[in-house]
């Protein structure tokens, strides 16, 4: 599967990408709100960042308690009630007077239940398109990402100025409220992936057994570390520039949508072994220009074409499903999902204290540094003859399981990551 118009054929995948529009466009606009809000009454670029990206330090719980859920609910009936779950809490954060610390309270509600919502999700994702066609589906829903992101960080930011940021919560409550509705009336009615019931024992069971082979480590921590340290560069784009923090998120997510655009729909099997390690590269390097405090419009270009090396993670998710047993899927991306939040939770606590003792400039710029660093350290044990090894092992595994083997993915040899 190669065309947006042979995945677009695929039955209930329009569903699916309308009602991850909505939600993130929700999530966006909500965010920002949130965040200026936030940033207003306490003049604190710690609790600003932690206000928008904080709740994915919540999403620990959910990886660690709720996870084996992911493929042990029915897929249509778990997402839209978490978005509406979603809109109501959406909704509460712009009561008039509601203090800090409530607000708060209420994200750590919404990232833990989000850490189940990934898994559903991502999986179900894996069921509605042939194998063959994961990799295009997952990035049109990234590019889907992006462009709400571009959409709803200048909607938001046109709302917070033109309304007020509680007026702007509940225009992203009524978001998150369309895509309980799209998700309700969209999506087939589908069993569970897995028998049993959801429990912290299961969800631990099953997390050991993903954590066992060495190969998927590095994938799983290729995908949170580095990332998370950037997206704690993101999240000072409000302390950075109050006024335009709407811009540098916009470019931003449109160097992502670009790099999805690429990888997903145009790059050739046998180079995407080739670019993935530049592409991790790309998406740390260029904030080091802000050692320099750039002005908005180079500080605009660094974080477009840095977000482009995002599409790493699209390569990574690849190999994950290679070396992951079909009734585990959920849980993987799930646990991929989750990790990856907690770790941009980690990080925009990380930049926030820096920030308070420095200034938002220094910050990004050591976090710039550290996922560099993270990035070298993990090349070695994602180059693709290693990624090829564990894809064996995996497929020997499951023959003796219940799950269908899975074909090999186009991991050829490539020189040496850096």
């Amino acid at each position: 599967m190669r065309t947006y118009r042979q995945l677009f054929a695929v039955p209930e995948f329009g569903s699916l990408f309308f009602m991850s529009l909505a939600q993130v466009a929700g999530q966006t606009v909500s965010g920002l709100a949130l965040g200026t809000l936030i940033f207003a009454a306490t003049g604190s670029p710690l609790l600003s960042a932690l206000s928008m990206f904080g709740p994915s330090l919540a999403q620990v719980v959910g990886a660690t308690a709720l996870m084996s859920a992911a493929d042990r609910l029915a897929p249509r009936a778990a997402l839209s009630g978490l978005a509406l779950m979603f809109a109501l809490a959406t909704a509460a954060q712009a009561v008039p007077g509601l203090p800090v610390a409530a607000a708060f309270g209420i994200l750590v509600v919404i990232g833990t239940l989000a850490s189940v919502g990934g898994g559903v999700r991502y999986g179900l994702l894996n069921e509605i398109v042939p194998k063959d066609g994961y990799l295009l589906g997952r990035s049109v829903l990234n590019m889907s990402t992006g462009l709400m992101q571009i959409s709803g960080y200048g909607l938001g930011g046109l709302l917070v100025t033109a309304l007020t940021p509680r007026a702007t919560l509940l225009v992203g409550a009524g978001l998150y409220l369309a895509a309980a509705l799209t998700a309700r009336l969209g999506l087939s009615r589908r069993p569970p992936r897995a028998a049993g019931r959801a429990s912290i024992r299961q969800t631990w069971r099953n997390n050991a057994v993903l954590w066992s082979s060495v190969q998927r480590r590095y994938v799983f921590l290729a995908l949170w570390v580095p990332n998370g340290l950037i997206v704690g560069c993101e999240s000072l784009f409000v302390a950075y520039s109050p006024r335009h923090a709407g811009v540098l998120f916009a470019f931003a997510a449109f160097g992502m949508l670009l790099g999805d655009i690429t990888a997903g729909r145009f790059l050739p099997a046998r180079w995407r072994a080739v670019l993935g390690p530049p592409l991790r590269l790309l998406l740390a390097a260029p904030y080091l220009a802000f050692a320099v405090h750039p002005s908005l419009p180079l500080a605009a270009a660094t974080v477009m074409i840095a977000s482009v090396g995002f599409a790493a993670s699209l390569l990574l998710q690849e190999s994950l499903m290679a070396l992951t047993p079909d009734e585990l899927s959920g849980q993987a991306l799930g646990l991929h999902s989750s990790g990856m939040l907690t770790m941009q939770g980690v990080g925009a606590a990380t930049a926030g204290v820096i920030a308070q003792w420095s200034s938002p400039a220094a910050a990004m710029t050591v976090m710039a540094v550290l996922s560099v660093v993270v990035t070298l350290f993990l090349a070695p044990g994602l180059r693709p003859a290693r990624l090829a090894s564990g894809l064996r092992g995996s497929l020997t595994d499951t023959s003796s399981s219940t799950a269908a083997p899975r074909a090999q993915p186009h991991l050829v040899p490539a020189p040496p990551a850096p």
